[in-house]
């Protein structure tokens, strides 16, 4: 396996987005289940049921109009770069942040609907583009930066216990060459 990165240690702290994801999707399922038994106890399964219904065609609707939106957006965007226009930005959260709303409309449960139709809101929608953009933004710095540690340049190979192998790439299918050819600009081989 050809890697820049450093194997990952056993005793490797785990980062956060990887410890606490599981327990937020569990305790976010468990709370949609709650809800949705609550809310069927006060009213009707049927309700429940046309709730669901109605979050399904809203969102794939929602989904619809922005895919609609995103292909109209870039033929004038194409059509703009070949006559010589330079297209401008779009700053009101682009289509992207629609087609999660969609998804969130679609998904089962009501608290995910309330978070879909948040984020239909257009000053949510813009706070958070914003927000995206600054974070694309820093971590595009820190690659130019080089914070990586040059893993993209200096590739080794690693065994399977992560100690790198010293070694060096011979090829089969190249012919042998003559020793001593003044004509070949490869230099000799060395054993």
């Amino acid at each position: 396996m050809t890697t820049g990165a450093p194997p990952p240690s056993r005793n490797a702290p785990r980062s956060r987005l990887r410890t606490f994801l599981p327990l937020a999707l569990v305790a976010w399922l468990i709370l949609e289940v709650w809800l949705l038994t609550r809310v069927a106890e006060a009213t009707s399964g049927f309700i429940v049921f046309l709730l669901l219904l109605a979050g399904v065609v809203a969102g794939s609707a929602l989904i619809k109009r922005a895919g609609r939106r995103a292909l109209r957006k870039f033929q004038e965007t194409v059509a703009q770069q070949q006559q010589g226009i330079t297209p401008e930005t779009d700053r009101s959260g682009g289509n992207a942040f629609l087609l999660i709303a969609g998804l969130l409309l679609i998904l089962p449960g009501l608290v995910s609907d309330v978070f879909g139709l948040v984020l239909l809101l257009p000053p949510v929608r813009i706070a958070l583009a914003r927000r995206a953009e600054r974070s694309l933004e820093r971590r595009m710095a820190a690659a130019e930066s080089g914070t990586f540690g040059g893993a993209f340049q200096q590739a080794r190979m690693r065994a399977p216990d992560g100690k790198v192998v010293q070694g060096e790439v011979v090829r089969e299918d190249e012919p042998p060459r003559p020793e001593g050819r003044d004509d070949d600009p490869r230099p000799p081989l060395t054993p």
